[in-house]
């Protein structure tokens, strides 16, 4: 029987190089895996889509499409505010009117998570009434009132939606009813009186004498 002779392999072969490139591979894995993973952010709104709707330009081709978005921000504390916004598409048109919603933001006075008091606002043909209401009630409204009051931050309250349905009018008569609120520190309860002149009385009774 012959004897099989084996040839040396060099340094630079094949399997060697194959190796050397699988170790810069796992290298590559473990920079990456060795990156510090992002935490995602906790929002700090409450982002809500109260409607979206297609509107119409007409123009010399024809009618151009767009979207119109009604958004409602809020910090679930006593901040809120809406914003209306077109877009080509339903995306950009919510995005810009999240951008205006936080620009124009209000803060509501509240009281043990209710309203101090009564208040009535009207916009358009829209009215809306909003009344405080004792802890455990509950928010006893519908649609639009209801999602701007919840990401105010008030729990407990009464309201009852007059006239028209459109929503972009009773949003803004929303906000404009909870604008309208007087915090209890500025309520005035009594009139002071004017107080008594100790000298007039004093110069009296020596006249008298």
């Amino acid at each position: 029987m012959e004897a099989q002779t084996t040839q040396p392999t060099s340094a630079t072969g094949p399997a060697q190089g194959n190796q050397g490139r699988g170790g810069q591979r796992g290298g590559g894995n473990d920079r990456r895996s060795r990156r510090p993973e992002m935490a995602p952010e906790e929002k700090q709104f409450d982002e809500r889509t109260l409607h979206v709707d297609r509107v119409a330009r007409v123009v010399k081709g024809g009618r151009r499409f767009r979207f119109r978005a009604l958004v409602v921000v809020g910090d679930r504390k006593n901040r809120v505010g809406i914003g209306i916004s077109k877009g080509a598409d339903v995306t950009a048109a919510v995005t810009k009117a999240t951008e205006v919603a936080k620009k124009h933001m209000i803060a509501v006075p509240l009281y043990k998570g209710t309203l101090p008091h009564d208040v009535e606002a009207k916009v358009g043909g829209a009215r809306i009434l909003i009344k405080p209401a004792s802890a455990g009630t509950g928010l006893i409204a519908g649609g639009v009132v209801r999602t701007i009051l919840e990401v105010a931050g008030i729990s407990n309250a009464l309201s009852k939606s007059l006239g028209s349905t459109n929503k972009a009018n009773t949003a803004y008569a929303t906000i404009e009813a909870l604008q309208s609120i007087v915090p209890a520190s500025k309520w005035i309860t009594t009139i002071a009186k004017p107080a008594k002149k100790p000298a007039a009385k004093t110069a009296a009774k020596s006249e008298a004498k």
